[in-house]
């Protein structure tokens, strides 16, 4: 008989890193089968328990005492950059846990853009199909809060380099949808957030698969021919062979853009690996009503077309969006700094049928700065906040065409995270009207 979670955890000294939704929900599963076990739990903030077998650390120093346990469960939005830790110290986190003890079959999803979107519609056709499934991770339900109930389901798994950092197993069917800078202030650079990425399928066995995009030449980054899992690439122009792809790609007026045709060929090539028809994948595909705040129609106001792509945190992102809706006039960008070169996305925007751009504090504002200094012929706005940004917006955008706000940057300067950013833009355009 394989070891159980509970099994594994029992009598050993934990620390559980950071004490947000992923912490309390690792708290609230101990618990409830090791109810009386002694554990400590460390977190920069002040943290309120009345659990008397609980000891607290809080405070800048919080990591200072790491190396005194047997086993960490970290949260993934705390960065060990810089931590020393003892070579016995053993570091793991829930999915790590999950994949390692749940008893389901898993499916996790990863990249720098395109895992919602890709997860989101891999469950949408498990669904279609009547196969028992769930939909947990990065997007917003802890791993551990399924344990209990996943046995004998598919779990679609949304995988961040966060919570791929400390795994030691990878699903059954991974997918990789591409890679590009990102979360640079969290890792030593590139490299170690490229390395979290890869776990994904670094634990894989010849009898898993791995699914990648075939167009982007990661060859110096990572060695896909040593994967052991059976390998599926992809490529947006798969849909030229295919009849069953070229279907697909225009199925749903929600995935338009050649990003979107990655996503739905990456979910169809999942679907398939876990035994799903062609039938029930086009059914999958047709069904799927959209991700919020990625591409969301805010809804045509004083003649002005507004959406919200909040989630798009990088360049990359960004310039997809504009490309895929085609009649942007105006981009509402900028967010927190965290070391990402600009230089390209410059570029881009300075030849795109883009007229305004509006910077948000920090990157919006060096980013126009830099325009300017180029002697960038775009109408450049350094706007204060968000409410400044939306006016400028419906003062200048064209009636009949589009404002786009998509940050490519972080939310965490002026923001909880990207999801109140893009809230209070939907709040302020849909409300511009009676309250200005």
């Amino acid at each position: 008989m394989s070891q159980t979670l509970i099994e594994f955890l029992k009598d050993k000294n934990i620390l559980l890193v950071g004490f947000g939704r992923e912490g309390r929900s690792t708290l609230n599963y101990i618990r409830r089968y090791m109810p009386d076990a002694r554990l400590t739990i460390a977190d920069k903030n002040p943290v309120e328990t009345d659990d008397p077998n609980i000891r607290l650390i809080t405070g800048a120093g919080y990591l200072d005492g790491v190396n005194g346990f047997d086993l960490i469960i970290k949260s993934p939005g705390v960065s060990f950059r810089g931590v020393g830790l003892d070579p016995g110290v053993t570091v793991t986190c829930q999915t790590d846990l999950f994949l390692r003890f749940a008893p389901c079959v898993k499916a996790g999803v990863t990249g720098t853009k395109g895992k919602t979107t890709t997860s989101t519609l891999i469950y949408g056709i498990l669904q279609a199909a009547e196969m028992p499934s769930c939909l947990i991770g990065n997007m917003g339900l802890p791993v551990l809060d399924a344990m209990d109930g996943c046995e004998g389901q598919v779990a679609v798994i949304e995988l961040s380099s966060h919570q791929l950092e400390f795994t030691r197993c990878s699903p059954h069917v991974a997918v990789f949808t591409n890679l590009y800078e990102e979360h640079l202030d969290h890792y030593d650079g590139f490299r170690g957030y490229a390395n979290a990425k890869w776990n994904i399928a670094a634990h894989q066995s010849e009898r898993d698969f791995f699914i990648y995009n075939r167009d982007q030449d990661l060859s110096g980054i990572y060695d896909f021919g040593g994967a052991l899992a059976q390998k599926i690439p992809v490529s947006t122009m798969d849909g030229e062979k295919s009849d069953f792809l070229r279907t697909l790609a225009g199925a749903n007026p929600k995935l338009i853009g050649e990003h979107n045709r990655y996503d739905v060929f990456y979910a169809a090539a999942a679907a398939k690996c876990l035994g799903v028809t062609e039938d029930k994948i086009l059914q999958g595909v047709k069904n799927f009503g959209g991700i919020e705040h990625r591409m969301e129609f805010a809804g045509t106001f004083s003649g002005i077309k507004f959406y919200n792509d909040c989630i798009a945190t990088i360049p990359k992102a960004v310039i997809c969006a504009v490309e895929a809706l085609n009649d942007v006039d105006t981009l509402i960008f900028g967010g927190m700094d965290r070391g990402l070169d600009y230089a390209d996305f410059c570029e881009s925007l300075e030849n795109s049928s883009v007229r305004n751009l509006i910077g948000l504090p920090e990157t919006g504002h060096a980013i126009c700065s830099g325009l300017e200094t180029g002697g960038s012929a775009k109408n450049l706005i350094k706007a204060k906040d968000m409410r400044d940004a939306v006016n400028a917006a419906f003062e200048l955008t064209e009636k009949g065409k589009s404002c786009l706000l998509s940050p490519a940057a972080a939310s965490y300067n002026d923001y909880r995270d990207f999801d109140e950013k893009g809230n209070h833009y939907k709040q302020l355009v849909r409300n511009w009207e009676t309250t200005r």
